[in-house]
């Protein structure tokens, strides 16, 4: 057992193991990268730091960086996303050492976040950027032996490129989000159906018939949007970009401003990776009883301070849901403290998404080894052939044949020469 562990019950680790294999059932593709990383140990005494959603999928994939030869050390990447006897299971039986409990206090998270960076890691993975922002921020003496990092989340990749923009990287980065057969699967229907199996689960509400307001319109909320509509609400979009705005209306959904979509939403949903999509002008018109959500990875998208400031009072009638009491009588029902209310009052992704994703991860990190020292620091996506190699793999689990080009169409294709 690793010296290096901070859980909640180790006692929970049986439970976590057959979680575990449950997950492993639905990750066909991983488990075939797993089984080539342990023949060929690709990543062999690399140190390696974690920051992610410690959960059954995320499990599966420290198991095949480890399996990869890759020295792992795995802590969370948002306060309410562990699964504890997960977290305790990758300890006992993997000896792999986790720091990750749900439910921990700022001051705990942050120096989970701190013992990631005390491994002295060649190579990071992060959920949202915090062990980037940590190194560039306090920690610029790892910069030295660091190889490179990967991004698992939009809003990770909005603040790396943000600091290449600013010129504060010093290393490259692996966007795993940019990667095709991550954000249209992953984010798509991995956030579509989970993001409303946390709000079912916190509240127990009918989704049929309600106005469900869905804020933004890229690929998580895409998702959000299709699933809410299929259960039968009325879903309107909200959206700062007009091409988005467009395809949502084209898509066949309200498209209004948030100030008015206020006024006659009863569900609020958040997935834009900004600040303050729901602020307290939206509080103040909004209905008796509605409820807010919000599965962007910060839990700053929903104002909570102007919604603290606003009301008179606050109770807890469910696990998860804290309601707000107006001055007006009105309430107001937050959703897992504002933090992403799939992982936070659910399970997160389903397992077959992140099993692409995870792919992808665990790629992206033998890319950074295969091309040490030849990268720029700046953000890159992982080469096309690689979403091509994971597609193709989970298309063959899945049991679904495709065409492949003949000789002739493929030189047509490539061809300027033959036309009408």
């Amino acid at each position: 057992m690793p010296k290096s562990h901070d859980v909640k019950d180790l006692g929970l680790a049986e439970q976590g193991r057959q979680r575990i294999e449950w997950a492993a059932q639905e990750m066909p593709v991983l488990r075939q990268i797993r089984a080539r990383f342990e023949k060929e140990r690709p990543l062999a005494g690399i140190k390696m730091s974690a920051c992610l959603h410690v959960t059954s999928e995320t499990a599966n994939l420290a198991q095949t960086l480890v399996a990869g030869g890759a020295d792992l050390m795995l802590v969370a990447s948002n306060p309410l996303s562990t699964q504890d006897d997960v977290a305790a299971a990758l300890v006992r039986y993997d000896e792999i050492p986790v720091h990750a409990i749900k439910g921990e206090d700022n001051a705990t998270y942050y120096s989970h976040l701190k013992a990631a960076l005390d491994h002295g890691p060649q190579m990071t993975m992060d959920d949202g950027a915090d062990l980037v922002s940590g190194m560039l921020k306090e920690r610029r003496d790892l910069l030295t032996n660091l190889i490179g990092s990967t991004e698992e989340t939009t809003t990770g990749v909005i603040r790396l490129k943000a600091m290449a923009k600013d010129g504060v990287l010093s290393f490259p980065v692996v966007a795993v989000n940019d990667s095709l057969t991550k954000h249209l699967f992953d984010n798509r229907y991995g956030t579509g159906q989970s993001t409303l199996d946390g709000v079912i689960r916190a509240t127990n509400v009918l989704i049929a018939g309600k106005t469900v307001v869905v804020a933004g319109y890229g690929w998580c909320s895409k998702g959000i949007a299709m699933r809410a509509k299929g259960h039968g609400a009325d879903v309107v979009v909200t959206e700062v970009d007009p091409v988005k705005a467009l395809e949502a209306a084209m898509d066949g959904f309200r498209v209004m401003p948030m100030q008015a979509a206020a006024r006659i939403g009863q569900i609020f949903i958040t997935a834009t990776g900004d600040i303050n999509v729901i602020d307290g002008e939206d509080f103040a018109v909004m209905r008796d009883g509605a409820i807010l959500a919000n599965s962007g990875h910060f839990n700053a998208e929903i104002d909570i301070p102007a919604l603290e400031k606003m009301s008179v009072g606050k109770r807890q009638p469910r696990a998860f849901v804290e309601q707000y009491v107006m001055a007006d009588g009105r309430t107001l029902n937050l959703l897992g403290e504002g933090r992403l209310i799939n992982l936070a009052s659910a399970e997160g992704h389903p397992s077959a998404v992140m099993d692409m994703s995870f792919a992808n991860q665990a790629l992206a990190g033998e890319f950074l080894l295969k091309n040490r020292g030849k990268l720029e620091a700046k953000v890159y996506a992982l080469p096309a052939e690689v979403d091509q190699e994971i597609a193709a793999l989970k298309l063959a689990a899945m049991g679904v044949q495709f065409d492949i080009l003949t000789p002739q169409q493929a030189k047509y294709l490539n061809s300027w020469e033959e036309g009408t």
